[in-house]
């Protein structure tokens, strides 16, 4: 979701690329057969995920709080809930799109990234009645949420700098600096070039740009507040100043071994080291898991809908 690396003209190129056979007109058909095959290909991802994970070790992990569960239902469905918001005002599109967008999020975690925007795509071209391909408004969603993420770090890396620059973090000071120049890049070229980049109505953009960063907003705060409903004992305020830095290592595009600089900074910050390990597996299992579940539910709906047309 928010992890991706981003340059912005690969990624306007590489979505033209993928979706240029599906823009010409009366292609619908052509488009429901697309998103099947891609449906296709996602249960076979479940399948190859399936052996990472060890369910017994997972069910022993897994807290029994009902509020934990609350939470991270809202956490996990927070991403399409957000784009729905979008669609809905770009397209009017319904409640059902809601489907297509988890499956999309679940194809960039589990395939490739940004495959599941080729998948939403062709959902999109079969489905729904448009006058125009959407092609235009899936690249300006997906830029602006790579630009806003970008600003997000931006602004979580001058909040942090201190602890940056005291060695806290763990981050080579070098890194650092190189990491900074590619996200103030890619900004850059993206504001530069905003007029041949973007094709919606500026204040649809502006629409845009504010759900992705309430998204990133609300992403930071639910993922505090599930590690606090794990361990009490910390507060709050300390998980959401951890949950703040992990996103910032998670989105520095040089960085290497994001994940033992992250595990360093939380024995740092809070000294439960096995108790912060294990936390972080489980959630890292259980999203696995999630995204096998969902991924099996509404691909096998999309293929059983396919066989029903050509039936």
């Amino acid at each position: 979701m928010l992890e991706h690396g981003f340059a912005p003209g690969e990624l306007a190129q590489e979505l033209k690329d993928n979706l240029a056979a599906l823009e010409q007109p009366g292609r619908s058909r052509r488009a429901e057969l697309v998103s099947a095959l891609l449906s296709a290909l996602l249960l076979l991802g479940v399948v190859w995920q399936f052996r990472e994970v060890s369910f017994t070790r997972l069910a022993t992990m897994i807290p029994h709080r009902p509020a934990f569960w609350v939470v991270y239902a809202v956490f996990y469905v927070l991403g399409p809930a957000s784009e729905w918001l979008i669609y809905r005002r770009v397209w009017g599109l319904p409640f059902s799109g809601m489907a297509a967008l988890l499956r999309k999020s679940v194809s960039n975690e589990l395939l490739l990234g940004y495959l599941g925007e080729v998948q939403f795509y062709a959902w999109a071209r079969g489905r729904l009645n448009m006058a125009s391909a959407p092609f235009g408004a899936i690249k300006d969603v997906t830029i602006l949420s790579a630009l806003t993420g970008n600003l997000a770090t931006l602004a979580m890396l001058a909040w942090a700098w201190p602890f940056v620059m005291s060695g806290a973090l763990g981050l080579e000071t070098g890194l650092t600096f190189k990491s900074l120049g590619v996200v103030l890049i890619t900004s850059f070229v993206i504001l530069l070039f905003r007029q041949k980049l973007f094709s919606l109505p500026r204040r649809a953009l502006w629409f845009i740009t504010a759900v992705h960063i309430g998204r990133i907003a609300a992403y930071v705060g639910l993922a505090a507040l599930m590690w606090h409903l794990v361990l009490a004992d910390v507060p709050y305020g300390l998980w959401l100043v951890l949950a703040t830095l992990r996103m910032l290592i998670s989105r520095l595009p040089l960085l290497p071994n994001k994940d033992v600089v992250f595990a360093g900074l939380a024995v740092f910050m809070l000294g439960h080291d096995a108790q912060v390990a294990e936390l972080m597996t489980m959630m890292a299992a259980l999203l696995l898991v999630t995204h096998m579940a969902v991924g099996v539910v509404f691909a096998l709906a999309e293929l059983i809908h396919s066989r029903r047309l050509d039936g």
